[in-house]
Parts: structure tokens; C-alpha cells; sequence
């Protein structure tokens, strides 16, 4: 039960830190419902995402001594890595909900970049 009123007190802060960036055009009503959205986003969000995070770091023990130290260092940080909070500006469509994180080498992969450094040629 402390666990859960310490991740609501916990949302609830996170939320109000994200209305101080808001632009000055959003009116206050516009704010507090975008605020109440976040913390109950945040609390439904939050368990998923700390299951995930708990699934990849075990995943990565197991990937060490097969595949190395940089392989489980990827594997922990998609599962650890990219949004943990639902932000006012993520249900405003401002921000991208990241999953997963650790994509860097994908973009990278996907924008036309090789895993071996190379660029590819575009046609």
C-alpha cells in the first residue's frame, strides 16, 4: 500500500512539473485536465513499463555470457530505456510514447546508416 500512495505522490509531482512548461495560450482548465490525464496515464502506464524494465534486465543476465557485455547492455537498455511518465505534451501529441528504448542503432539503420559504419546509397 506505501508503495502504490509513494507512485501516485510520484506522478502527481511529475505531472505538475510538466504544467510549468505548458504554453501560455492553454487555459487553466485546459491544464489541469491535461495534468489529471497524465498522473492517471503515468499510474496504468507505469506498472506495465516497470515489468518490462524488470523482464529486460533479467533477459540480459541471461544474454551475458552468451553474447557479451554489449549485448546485454543493449537488451537492458531497450527494456530500461524511453518514456517512463506520461507527460501533458505525450497526450497533446508534442511527444512520442518510446516503449522501448535504446533505438539509436535502428534510426540509425532505417535513415540509411550500416551496423558497420558504412552509409548506404540511396537511389
Amino acid at each position: 500500500m506505501k508503495r502504490t500512495a509513494s507512485l501516485v505522490v510520484l506522478t502527481a509531482s511529475l505531472a505538475v512539473a510538466g504544467l510549468h512548461g505548458t504554453a501560455a495560450a492553454d487555459s487553466t482548465a485546459e491544464q489541469v485536465t491535461y495534468g489529471a490525464g497524465s498522473v492517471l496515464g503515468t499510474a496504468v502506464y507505469a506498472p506495465f513499463k516497470a515489468t518490462f524494465c524488470i523482464l529486460g534486465g533479467i533477459t540480459s543476465g541471461f544474454t551475458f555470457p552468451f553474447a557479451g557485455a554489449d549485448t546485454a547492455g543493449r537488451v537492458a537498455a531497450a527494456g530500461c530505456g524511453g518514456t517512463w511518465a506520461i507527460t501533458p505534451d505525450i497526450l497533446k501529441g508534442r511527444e512520442p510514447v518510446k516503449f522501448v528504448g535504446g533505438q539509436s542503432s535502428r534510426s540509425a539503420i532505417s535513415k540509411g546508416a550500416r551496423s558497420d559504419g558504412a552509409t548506404a546509397s540511396q537511389p
